[in-house]
């Protein structure tokens, strides 16, 4: 399974939650030994992973002359349909390939080659992942060849009808909202919510519905000997799996009417409109519940990180907001800028580190209190709020 840079542990915490042994993670990643069955159960429950890969067979490997032998040696015949439709992907860091575009030619006409001597015909290719997906992973002289199950990554969860610029990927959303530590049980609020998607993610969390319910198609339909009547099954199981109904909304406001329409309308196509409460306001005026809970923000910082940008009065208005509102509550801001997130001005409970595509990002993790660590339990109404360190 690979996911997003940062999102490993979380994976391999969803893989344990589902009964699968993980034997390794990586960075970007995490492995077990399954059947195809597994992973097209996987492809319907997976909440942090972006792609369900399954190995074919693992080899040492120099140039491409190697490659074309070892793809040539493997069976295709009994995993790609005769008939059937097929392209190639690849991650590629050897000295050997200075384009990875041809390993990717070199890896098919390898496929196209075997089918040819064995039977005379040939699957066809192209650059769409419209059908079966074989991906290459060379890594030095670490060859690996896989079947790529899920086709279009799991964060295209088919819920998002109307794109707006920049918004998080799905699967690096939900595992942003477990690092929260959040779980259901309590309120969550998300200002600036943008196109909603930390707010549907943390809905399809707290009702436990499974994200890979809102798609059609992957890659596992299009390989030999697939079983259709297997994947209704596993499908209708998973519909079975218990709805929870979390005992209090989910709060997303924005000041753009147009994003919280664009947020409503992903929302409802998720089947989760009616666990989030929509506001069109400043995120200092989001309505917060009486019972504390998470507040997560996700403001505008950038495309790098870096310790020389300029001051930013919003991220200072974050920490008013804290200070003010929020006591009681356990406050997260994610951000791409640790220059503008120190000047929110609070001292920070944890720093998770995750990628936002080539972007390092944090997620701040703050604990606000009514007063600092040593009064906070005899603060009086008017004091300050502080956050410390646990």
């Amino acid at each position: 399974m690979t996911c997003g840079l940062g999102s490993a542990p979380w994976l391999a915490a969803e893989l344990r939650a589902l009964g699968f042994e993980v034997t390794a993670e990586r960075d970007s990643g995490a492995e077990l030994v399954g059947t195809l069955r597994d992973a097209m159960q996987l492809n319907l429950l997976l909440r942090t992973g972006n792609r369900v890969l399954l190995e074919l067979g693992r080899q040492h490997a120099l140039n491409a002359d190697d490659l074309y032998r070892f793809v040539t040696a493997l069976a295709w015949e009994s995993v790609l349909p005769e008939e059937g439709y097929f392209t190639v992907a690849s991650f590629v860091n050897t000295p050997s390939i200075r384009d990875t575009r041809f390993v990717n030619v070199r890896c098919k006409d390898a496929i196209v080659d075997r089918f040819r001597g064995l039977t005379g015909r040939r699957p066809n290719s192209g650059n769409e992942r419209s059908g079966a997906v074989v991906f290459v992973y060379w890594n030095g002289s670490d060859l690996r060849l896989y079947l790529d199950t899920s086709g279009e990554s799991l964060s295209r969860r088919g819920y998002r009808k109307i794109p707006l610029a920049a918004p998080m990927q799905e699967t690096l959303a939900a595992a942003v909202v477990l690092a929260t530590g959040w779980t259901g049980d309590a309120p969550f609020v998300n200002p600036m919510c943008g196109s909603g998607t930390l707010a549907i993610e943390a809905a399809l969390i707290a009702t436990g519905r499974p994200p890979g319910l809102l798609r059609s198609e992957f890659a596992f339909q299009h390989l030999r000997g697939y079983d259709d009547a297997l994947w209704r099954e596993l499908r209708a199981e998973a519909q079975r799996r218990p709805v929870r109904k979390p005992p209090y909304p989910i709060v997303a406001s924005d000041l753009s009417g147009e994003a919280i329409e664009a947020a409503r309308r992903s929302a409802r196509t998720a089947g989760v409109e009616h666990l989030i409460e929509f506001h069109v306001c400043d995120f200092a005026a989001t309505p917060l519940p009486a019972v504390p809970g998470i507040v997560i923000l996700n403001p505008e910082y950038g495309e790098r990180l870096g310790e020389d940008e300029p001051e930013s009065p919003l991220y200072r208005r974050i920490g008013d907001f804290f200070k003010q509102q929020c006591q009681g509550w356990q406050g997260f801001v994610f951000t791409g800028n640790l220059a503008w997130g120190k000047q929110i001005g609070l001292r920070t409970s944890s720093k998770q580190l995750f990628f936002n595509s080539k972007i390092e990002c944090r997620l701040l993790g703050f604990r606000i209190y009514a007063g600092s660590v040593r009064s906070k339990y005899a603060a009086g109404p008017d004091a300050k709020a502080d956050v410390t360190s646990t």
